[in-house]
């Protein structure tokens, strides 16, 4: 039997059209949320609301442009009545060493990943007050937990919001506003392209999965997150979990 347990909440989710932000979007509806599908591969997100129905509404964005959370927060509301859980999944990189890397690269992975992050969370915490039993979740990565070669911009911004998420944690926890991160290791179809761009990074990075495999969006990462999102993880906030087989173990 499908567990319930995000029924009667609704949600933004970034990027979550495909990946692991269309895996953590299809829970989501499975348990009883509502979501507010913010994604600019259009195609994917009108094939994502027919399937669904009237428990998803997609707003095509770049989640880069601050109008776009403002435009996702006033859509939950008109759609659902409120906003109970932000995932702030999508964020966009480009893989190059560091001193390649060029200052457009570094605009591209601050501005769809930490500027993003904030603009979403500063948009939807005069709802998130409201609700009185709010989540956040945003989306760290081991590339910065680990220095992972080839990422200085991507893990530099991703640990930004590791940072962010915890200082949110301390400020809005008064209000009963949870903020959480998850850092995932999934075979996504990003990861495939990653895999045949760099097959022996790749393979390393395979070959370290305690679990002995890459993450499954559907079954491995997106039941966390909702779990983080729902009213059995009341008393989890400025935390990392890490969907990643064992991978990094925090201490």
């Amino acid at each position: 039997m499908t567990s319930l347990s995000l029924q009667g909440k609704s949600a933004i989710v970034t990027g979550g059209a495909s990946g692991i932000g269309g895996a953590i979007t299809k829970v989501f509806v499975a348990r009883g949320a509502r979501v507010v599908v913010v994604d600019l591969q259009e195609e994917a997100g009108e094939v994502l609301s027919r399937e669904l129905g009237d428990a998803v509404v997609f707003l095509k964005g770049d989640v880069s442009d601050r109008a776009v959370a403002d435009s996702a927060v006033a859509a939950a509301v008109e759609h659902f009545g409120s906003l109970d859980v932000l995932v702030n999944n999508a964020s966009v990189s480009r893989q190059k060493p560091f001193e390649e890397q060029t200052d457009d690269d570094w605009d591209l992975a601050m501005n769809t990943g930490l500027y993003a992050t904030r603009n979403f969370m500063l948009a939807a915490l005069p709802e998130l007050r409201k609700t009185g039993n709010a989540s956040v979740i945003n989306f760290g990565s081991g590339a910065g937990l680990n220095g992972q070669p080839n990422q200085a911009s991507y893990a530099a911004a991703k640990e930004a919001i590791r940072g962010l998420s915890r200082v949110a944690a301390n400020e809005w926890a008064p209000h009963n506003i949870r903020v959480n991160v998850v850092c995932p290791m999934a075979l996504t179809a990003g990861v495939a392209q990653w895999a045949e761009a760099r097959p022996e990074q790749y393979a390393q990075s395979a070959a370290m999965v305690p679990l002995g495999r890459f993450g499954d969006p559907d079954r491995d990462v997106a039941p966390i997150v909702a779990f983080l999102a729902g009213d059995d993880a009341q008393y989890m906030t400025g935390q990392t979990v890490m969907a990643d087989g064992g991978s990094v173990k925090l201490r």
